[in-house]
């Protein structure tokens, strides 16, 4: 629907390009410190080479046509062949400092490589890639540091036949951003290693996998915590160990309460054994007690959390019945109850609101606006997106930049993940199994994976006023690991998830990893 159309001008391209390369030489610097022709609306449909901009490699790929983002055109790259090619500007004079490029792009995937870059700035140079989105328009940033005075803002493809790619309403402004959480969901490790789950390093050298993790960038883990789990993990006890091991690590803690006994998401929200019967009048003291217990033991161990969830993926509540969404007045109260509790063991510490359905614009809009009706305190909003579940990658963006400008509050991704590969490493079927199943464009491979995870994060990067706190992968150690499955009471049950983990079915690292080095 959004593949460039090249009409008769198609005819006309490799010469005028020729001519328009040959006016203004590659690697020509423009007097100027503001970019010219941003919106590419200069020249109209057929310029072979965009007002103010310079191009090096296949230079018949690059051109203007119509449909922009904003104005009526935009920048293209395609061809029928396989091509290479670069669309630049180079701005001089510029004051050194914390510079940013923004963008609009859209891309039908399929490249070597296809990305925003900045470059000879005199420092590291930075890029960002484009995700596959072939309808919506998906904003996209690339922070820099300027220390020569100067830097290149670079469209780059390295494409197969057919590919394409669109950008649009470029900025390049003073300031930086950045992701300050980038973390994990490691919940499954401590029964993991229990049962004699094995974690090495890319290389194949086993090691502590917290510490496989840390040193491949990751600052933040999350615990789950259960009330009274039939195996006794991921307990208060359990995640007071694992407290000591991630901050020893020099990480971040993130504490998910579930309120449950085993898992919380939006098709369940079970009471506790020890709380069944109770009155909603004793659930508030319930949670109370408990959300204050946990993280008063983590602070008097000297591993305070960072961050709380005042439960998980609560889109119809939590305790059900009396804390169903159809009673919201009496969720707040619970959730109150929860905020309250991690406020008196620590102010400092971020209470947050979880729901899952990232891409659903409509359903947050309504959870939260219907919370700040019912006075509901929260300080940051986590989403849960799963590409294959939750929508388009424009879908999750619209959501979470909506939810970041409309509750002026930070989000995160609480929950993230993807497949390396389609096979089961036990005799359960995975969550996740079928190439059709897959998202459009990431494919189930270490590629893909990484792809997915770097696509995700590039989104919450460019959340407005910096208000995008990071990602956290979802169950990254949690490999096939016999008597670690996901029934708690059942010590037989397989694990679905183990083709989503971040250490692959030999236990090795996975490329993805790497990403939580992200700038």
């Amino acid at each position: 629907m959004f593949h460039p159309r090249r009409t008769l001008r198609a005819l006309l391209l490799p010469l005028a390009a020729g001519l328009a390369l040959a006016a203004l030489p590659a690697g020509t610097a423009h007097a100027a410190s503001t970019l010219t022709n941003a919106g590419f609306e200069s020249d109209g449909t057929g310029a072979a080479v965009p007002a103010g901009w310079s191009e090096s490699g296949s230079t018949g790929a690059s051109y203007v046509e119509a449909g922009g983002h904003g104005g009526s055109y935009r920048l293209s790259h395609y061809s029928a062949s396989a091509y290479k090619v670069e669309t630049y500007q180079t701005l001089t004079g510029l004051t050194n400092g914390s510079y940013k490029l923004a963008a609009w792009v859209r891309s039908g995937g399929g490249q070597n490589s296809a990305y925003l870059a900045l470059k000879n700035c005199g420092g590291t140079a930075q890029r960002t890639d484009l995700p596959v989105s072939t309808s919506g328009w998906i904003h996209l940033v690339v922070p820099v540091s300027v220390t020569g005075s100067q830097c290149t803002i670079s469209v780059y493809s390295d494409a197969n036949a057919g590919n394409w790619i669109n950008v649009d309403d470029l900025t390049f402004t003073s300031g930086t951003t950045g992701l300050s959480v980038k973390g994990s969901d490691i919940s499954s490790l401590a029964k993991s290693e229990a049962y004699g789950g094995v974690y090495k390093t890319g290389s194949g050298t086993t090691g502590d996998a917290l510490a496989i993790l840390k040193s491949s960038g990751m600052n933040y883990a999350r615990l789950k915590v259960w009330v009274n789990p039939a195996d006794g993990y991921n307990n208060k006890a359990r995640v007071l160990a694992m407290a000591k091991r991630i901050k020893a690590q020099g990480m971040k803690l993130l504490v998910d309460f579930h309120y449950s006994d085993t898992w919380a998401d939006p098709g369940k929200q079970t009471k506790p054994a020890a709380w069944s019967g109770h009155s909603y009048s004793q659930l508030k003291t319930d949670v109370y007690n408990h959300t204050y217990d946990v993280l008063n033991a983590l602070k008097a161990q000297g591993t305070t959390a960072d961050m709380v969830q005042i439960g998980n993926e609560i889109n119809g509540g939590m305790l059900w019945s009396e804390g169903s969404t159809d009673n919201f007045a009496q969720l707040a109260g619970l959730l109150n109850s929860g905020y309250d509790a991690a406020k008196a063991v620590s102010s400092a510490t971020v209470v947050a609101l979880h729901l899952a359905q990232g891409g659903d614009l409509t359903g947050t809009r309504w959870w939260f606006d219907t919370a700040l009706a019912n006075g509901v305190k929260f300080d940051a909003i986590g989403l849960s997106y799963y590409g294959y579940w939750h929508g388009s990658l424009y879908d999750f963006q619209t959501t979470l930049d909506d939810a970041a400008a409309r509750y002026g509050k930070p989000v995160f991704v609480a929950e993230t993940a993807y497949p390396f590969r389609l096979d089961s490493d036990d005799a359960l079927v995975n969550q996740i199994d079928t190439t059709g199943e897959l998202v459009s464009g990431y494919v189930a491979t270490t590629t893909g994976q990484s792809n997915w995870l770097r696509d995700v994060m590039s989104i919450v990067e460019a959340v407005p006023n910096g208000r995008g706190l990071g990602v956290f992968y979802w169950e990254a150690t949690w490999t096939a690991v016999t008597g670690n499955g996901w029934d708690p009471a059942d010590p037989s049950s397989g694990n679905g998830w183990e083709n989503q983990a971040l250490f692959g079915f030999d236990d090795k690292a996975l490329p993805a990893m790497s990403l939580f080095g992200h700038r």
